[in-house]
């Protein structure tokens, strides 16, 4: 703990969100905000602000939390995504060609394989999958291992795509455009200044997204 700090703000955030998009992004933070303390937690579990042990959640899924301030972070786009290599050893030319390709799935996604199959107007969705997680960060270093093609936000995929592990299986109109990542909050929290503080620097850090490598 820095020495001075008195200010600390408790932070709850989703497992994937906290690792691949959050987190790479916390010294910004700390440059910006030295006297504030960040008290970071991260679980699939919605926080219960009863408690008083939580300022703040980033929340993933489809909002429905009646009473709370609830505050969408970015859009996001889920597209297919593969490895280079993955897609040098295996022909992917149309959505179709997908059926017969290892897929995995994130159980958890707010859009899962059915959805996009049927977004793109392919019937016969597979049934079974080569890998199955319910964290988006272990479907997505699968894909970068080449055991399959991942369905994920390219937000958080994104230092995947900036790195060229990964890369979009087809163009940015096939993907399906979501809002899935929620600042969420009891009003009176806001009269907190760290809280205003945070929540006014993760709106520029969403802004600031840099163009993806690999979406096309």
């Amino acid at each position: 703990m820095r020495k001075g700090v008195r200010n600390t703000l408790h932070v709850h955030v989703s497992p994937s969100f906290a690792t691949l998009w959050l987190m790479p992004r916390l010294s910004s933070f700390a440059r910006e905000h030295p006297d504030i303390t960040l008290s970071m937690s991260a679980s699939v579990q919605h926080s219960d602000f009863t408690l008083g042990q939580v300022d703040v959640d980033v929340r993933y899924g489809v909002p429905n939390w009646p009473n709370l301030t609830v505050e969408c972070i970015f859009d996001e786009l889920v597209t297919p995504l593969a490895s280079p290599a993955f897609l040098r050893k295996r022909r992917v030319a149309s959505p179709a060609d997908l059926v017969a390709t290892p897929l995995i799935q994130s159980t958890v996604s707010v859009v899962q394989w059915a959805d996009w199959f049927a977004s793109r107007g392919v019937d016969g969705a597979p049934a079974a999958f080569a890998f199955r997680f319910d964290r988006a960060q272990m479907a997505l270093s699968a894909a970068v291992q080449g055991l399959g093609v991942s369905l994920e936000s390219t937000t958080i995929a994104e230092s995947h795509l900036r790195a060229r592990q990964l890369r979009a299986v087809f163009p940015q109109r096939m993907g399906v455009p979501v809002q899935a990542h929620f600042l969420v909050y009891p009003p009176h929290h806001s009269r907190r200044p760290e809280l205003g503080r945070f929540i006014d620097w993760l709106r520029r850090m969403a802004r600031q997204r840099p163009r993806r490598a690999g979406v096309r």
